[in-house]
């Protein structure tokens, strides 16, 4: 049988784009934190960082990324989800 997950809570994502955003952009990206500074090479980048409800949300900022024509670094999920048994464990 396959362990089902279940959401701790709603994932956090970092999103790491280069070049530099203003923090004005944050409504665009549905209330993201943006936070700027310098990557490898000292090349700026752009980490946007926050709750993103569901993977449908996460696909529509990943579309307003290529639509503005960014280059994406990175991808990560901040906070993992548990699996049934851990959530069985805790609940014990």
């Amino acid at each position: 049988m396959t362990d089902l997950q279940i959401p701790d809570s709603t994932p956090v994502y970092r999103i790491m784009l280069s070049g530099q955003l203003s923090e004005s952009w944050s409504d665009w990206f549905d209330g993201l934190g943006i936070e700027t500074g310098l990557g490898a090479a000292e090349n700026p980048i752009t980490i946007l960082n926050g709750a993103v409800p569901d993977q449908s949300a996460l696909h529509g900022l990943l579309d307003k990324i290529r639509d503005l024509g960014l280059e994406l670094l990175l991808v990560e999920k901040v906070e993992a989800e548990r699996t049934r048994d851990e959530a069985t464990k805790e609940s014990k």
